[in-house]
């Protein structure tokens, strides 16, 4: 694709990766051809090739966007299906990154959509306001028919039952068993401490059982993907900070392996880092070294010989691949191979590339999209007839859960149970069930 940028445009970094990423693009168009909004809405500016022409336009024109364009940015998932696709290697990823920081910087939204988003980078990444923030929609459901439209879709992704508190603000260390073979840090997660403490629960004792220490630094917050996929740069960009000196801390003490990330969304965030703090003299090579070291959870124990001794072998498992990890990270094999080892009868459903619809806070903020998406993906998976879900990502088994059957885990659940740990919570209420009935 040509571009005319001005020398005076391209002394900003930011937008001398954009233009980089621009000339990568050769018009074909196969990136359609896998967009799950394309594929819903058939307009070309609801594909990544039509996204990137009105990106252009924003960027070397320096147009303050209009609300044409903001609204096709905002219909995208980021579920980078696009990039997965492309056999020119476009970096969508970082230009949908840049224009909806440009958009936050000079667009300004309708008083409700600036509220909402207000309200997300609020409370989301950090749980304790997150947990109040839970109490005070499971009361709004009382009110819930007189609530406007967009408030009640948004109520009807609160999960019910109960939240956890978080873990405790200071450093934790989980000894391994037996001889120590490694050392990780842990990223815990903002919404999954609460909604689903199980997970990280789940992660720490499997673990700990292959002979590996964790320890969870004190001060290590959100990794930052939420603002940032908001277009909040400066807020991203602080938690980012915060993250890589903690884990910095830990790196130039005792040392660790890796750093283990069990939500598939903060794992592609945090392997990031590097790059978005290529330019900070002072921040790049920690950001360098904290990104080489992040491994997705299935990663890490694709490296291990777990023992495996569970019941596993009467189990159908399908597997749903998070968008954030086969596209964004292209972890295909490890969480499969690992279900499969355990003795799962694992299966995967037809169009396991397509997102599911969560997408971050997209199920939030395009809440009719995002439900037919969850439609779509749910009637694939329900036709595997599977007895349990597995997926790696808090946000996919959230926006799955209502729409299925058979109960959605974490994939590193089933692994827990599978060499000697609990049985996951949700396979356990349904095997508490008189036969016959659904969870």
């Amino acid at each position: 694709m040509q571009t005319s940028f001005t020398l005076a445009q391209l002394a900003d970094p930011d937008m001398a990766e954009s233009e980089r990423i621009l000339r990568t693009c050769v018009h074909c168009g196969f990136c359609n051809a896998t967009c799950p909004t394309f594929g819903l809405l058939g307009d070309e500016l609801d594909g990544p090739r039509g996204r990137i022409y009105l990106i252009k336009d924003m960027l070397e024109n320096d147009r303050t966007p209009g609300s044409r364009t903001v609204q096709h940015v905002d219909r995208c998932l980021s579920c980078l299906s696009c990039m997965t696709t492309c056999p020119s290697g476009v970096n969508y990823m970082h230009l949908v990154d840049h224009a909806r920081a440009r958009i936050e910087q000079t667009y300004r939204r309708p008083l409700f959509d600036r509220l909402v988003r207000h309200l997300l980078a609020a409370f989301l990444p950090h749980p304790r306001r997150f947990r109040l923030l839970m109490r005070v929609a499971a009361l709004a459901r009382a009110v819930r028919p007189a609530l406007p439209a967009r408030l009640r879709q948004m109520l009807a992704l609160v999960p019910g039952g109960t939240t956890a508190p978080p873990m405790p603000a200071r450093r934790q260390v989980w000894p391994a068993e037996g001889e120590r073979r490694h050392r990780v840090a842990l990223l815990p997660g903002c919404v999954q401490q609460v909604l689903e403490p199980s997970i990280n629960e789940a992660t720490i004792r499997v673990l700990v059982r292959h002979g590996c220490e964790v320890v969870v630094p004190g001060d290590l917050g959100c990794c930052g993907a939420l603002e940032h996929h908001l277009g909040r740069s400066d807020g991203a960009r602080r938690a980012v900070a915060r993250n890589v000196r903690a884990l910095m801390r830990e790196i130039e003490g005792d040392g660790i392996d890796a750093v283990i990330v069990n939500a598939s969304g903060c794992g592609t965030m945090l392997k990031d880092y590097g790059f978005l703090f290529r330019d900070d003299p002072t921040l790049s090579k920690d950001a360098e070294r904290v990104a080489s070291l992040a491994r997705d959870v299935s990663e890490f124990l694709a490296g291990l010989e777990l023992s495996f001794a569970g019941p596993a072998d009467s189990l159908k498992v399908t597997y749903h691949n998070p968008c954030s990890l086969l596209h964004g990270q292209k972890v295909v094999a490890p969480p499969q191979d690992l279900l499969a080892a355990a003795g799962f009868a694992l299966s995967e459903s037809a169009e396991g590339h397509l997102c599911c619809g969560s997408a971050g806070t997209y199920n939030m903020l395009q809440p009719e999209l995002a439900l037919k998406l969850r439609a779509r993906k749910a009637e694939n998976l329900a036709q595997t007839v599977p007895d349990v879900v597995a997926t790696g990502n808090i946000g996919c088994m959230v926006q799955l859960r209502p729409a299925l059957k058979a109960p959605v885990v974490h994939t590193v659940e089933l692994l827990d149970w599978a060499t000697g740990g609990r049985m996951p919570n949700g396979l356990a209420r349904r095997s508490s069930q008189p036969p016959g009935e659904e969870s």
